[in-house]
């Protein structure tokens, strides 16, 4: 039986909630992830953000502004003003078909990964792609 554990992503590139949305933009674009795992200075769990929470907030307050306004306005916006923070987590030991059912369901993207208690991994709509893929070619071949 597969489980979350088996696919999640383990290096994990978490923000604090502190940092801003000019800093969470550019960690997704040089790490090429669409979902960040948002911490406190404790280190646990307090959101999530997404590139969608981003360009929502971002699009229609600042559509008027020129690219240098944007970059100064997302510097001084704190992550935990658009991040979300009624997540959904599941343990590392979920069956990977309860998993990939419960983002159906929800029609989230990302699902944080918890061990007692602490974030231990994300699983993203790519995990449960590559793993359809690689399970497809086996039955191909």
């Amino acid at each position: 039986m597969l489980t979350v554990r088996d696919i999640m992503t383990k290096e994990l590139v978490t923000l604090k909630d502190t940092d801003s949305v000019a800093d969470a933009r550019r960690t997704m674009d040089e790490v090429l992830i669409r979902h960040l795992p948002i911490i406190n200075q404790a280190g646990d769990l307090v959101g999530v953000l997404s590139q969608r929470d981003i360009l929502a907030a971002t699009v229609s307050a600042l559509a008027d502004m020129d690219q240098s306004a944007i970059d100064t306005m997302e510097a001084a916006i704190p992550i935990r003003e658009l991040m979300s923070t009624a997540m959904a987590t599941i343990p590392e030991d979920t069956r990977l078909r309860d998993a990939g059912l419960t983002l159906l369901e929800l029609k989230l993207g990302c699902l944080p990964v918890l061990s007692n208690g602490r974030l231990v991994g994300i699983l993203t709509e790519t995990d449960l792609i590559k793993i359809a893929v690689q399970l497809l070619d086996q039955v191909e071949s």
